[in-house]
């Protein structure tokens, strides 16, 4: 099962990343707390463990751009939370370098909102929750019940943290799982609460 920590702001957050190996690390290009600018984001990632995937978080982001940050970064996946349609996703495939991948993130709000998802021409697809408003990064955990029977694999993401996390693995078992607020005290990155949600997650996925 794939782990991926976002919201990566300062070298302390790399530094925690780096210790403990999640296979994706994420960069917030999008208005939010999180924010960080291309600038500080090829800084930061020029430390990150190679191992490590950094991935680009975008809302509606026009092509060219998304793609000149992408390069600039050095990203290895683009995560995508706007309404970026199939044109669109067309589009920025042809833009991006080779071997990166596309994470289109859905906001589920019911079983038809799920289903959406099914068709869409993207390498993986990202469930979070659905709040009036906001794009994503609500932290707050939905209906599980709506992912019986996903018609792909997905990346589980809201309101995950290390102590929800061992029930999410053991009753969904998702492809993988993202966690941004949930490994934070007081609006920064906690060290501690990052390696144990990655220790929770190699440890219970691979006692399925």
């Amino acid at each position: 099962m794939k782990v991926k920590i976002c919201g990566l702001t300062r070298k302390e957050d790399i530094a925690a990343v780096n210790a403990f190996l999640p296979d994706y690390a994420g960069f917030v290009f999008a208005e939010s707390k999180r924010r960080v600018t291309p600038l500080q984001a090829a800084s930061l990632i020029k430390n990150l463990d190679p191992v490590i995937r950094p991935v680009g978080v975008f809302v509606n982001m026009d092509c060219n751009e998304a793609a000149a940050v992408t390069r600039v970064c050095g990203l290895k996946a683009v995560q995508l939370h706007g309404r970026e349609d199939d044109r669109y996703l067309s589009e920025l495939r042809t833009l991006l370098p080779e071997n990166v991948q596309i994470i289109k993130a859905l906001r589920v709000q019911n079983r038809s909102s799920l289903l959406e998802g099914s068709g869409i021409p993207c390498d993986l697809i990202l469930l979070d929750a659905y709040k009036d408003g906001l794009a994503g990064g609500t932290g707050e955990v939905f209906d599980w019940t709506l992912l019986q029977d996903s018609p792909r694999p997905y990346i589980l993401a809201g309101g995950l943290s290390p102590s929800n996390l061992q029930t999410a693995v053991e009753t969904l078992h998702p492809y993988g799982v993202d966690v941004s607020s949930g490994v934070e005290t007081g609006g920064l990155k906690d060290r501690e609460k990052i390696r144990d949600f990655i220790h929770t997650a190699r440890r219970y996925s691979h006692e399925r």
